[in-house]
């Protein structure tokens, strides 16, 4: 399928050429869920535009060890994915599945050439660049100055707004690679908060029985 113009939030702003070149260059992907789209140390992807579903994107330790610096949606767009395109950053990333996800990919040349021709491209990907650093900024001042029952909680009640459900479909796993810790802090922290009558913990879910309680520890 063509690149559909309501996900390329400058599209209006460009001239019939660099539409044209958008169109032919985009590739269309499908993803499973849990496929792993991107490596960090791969080579330049391309940019990203999230046409369905959701894309989870993390950075890896030398050790192995994960945390999940932002996810994407419907409409969404990856830049990082794409950096090479973009003189002096060096970010590496992995991406990953967390539902089945249709999304466009835009070689990286191409984008990079796109930005050299059109003002508009130029200023909204500065703009999205500037909003991608503040999120991982952000990020990194709640892990070195909050405390883990705090970004647990807020994890938990975040997790139930993307699902829209009271119960988390996550391994205690899973929930450590997003927060970047170990399985047996985020174990004995969920017990904690079981043993306070804010969640319920089964195999392979969480389900949280006292949403005021858990606002109270994450604030």
């Amino acid at each position: 399928m063509e690149i559909e113009e309501k996900y390329i939030p400058f599209w209006k702003e460009l001239n019939d050429n660099e539409r044209s070149m958008l169109a032919r260059s985009a590739v269309e992907r499908v993803l499973s869920k849990g496929a792993l789209l991107h490596g960090g140390t791969a080579g330049c992807l391309g940019l990203l535009v999230v046409r369905s579903g959701q894309l989870r994107i993390f950075v890896l330790s030398d050790e192995g060890k994960e945390i999940t610096i932002y996810r994407l949606f419907e409409f969404d767009i990856c830049l990082f994915s794409a950096s090479c395109a973009m003189n002096g950053i060096q970010f590496q990333i992995s991406i990953e599945a967390e539902r089945e996800t249709k999304l466009w990919v835009i070689p990286a040349a191409v984008y990079k050439k796109l930005m050299g021709s059109s003002i508009a491209a130029a200023n909204y990907t500065n703009r999205l660049m500037a909003s991608r650093f503040s999120e991982v900024m952000w990020l990194m001042e709640q892990i070195m100055w909050k405390s883990f029952d705090k970004r647990l909680a807020g994890f938990l009640l975040e997790e139930r707004a993307v699902e829209g459900s009271d119960t988390i479909t996550l391994t205690h796993d899973k929930i450590a690679a997003h927060l970047g810790t170990a399985r047996e802090v985020v174990t004995r922290m969920l017990r904690y908060f079981q043993s306070e009558g804010a969640v319920n913990l089964s195999r392979g879910s969480v389900a949280l029985t006292d949403l005021k309680r858990l606002r109270e520890l994450a604030e």
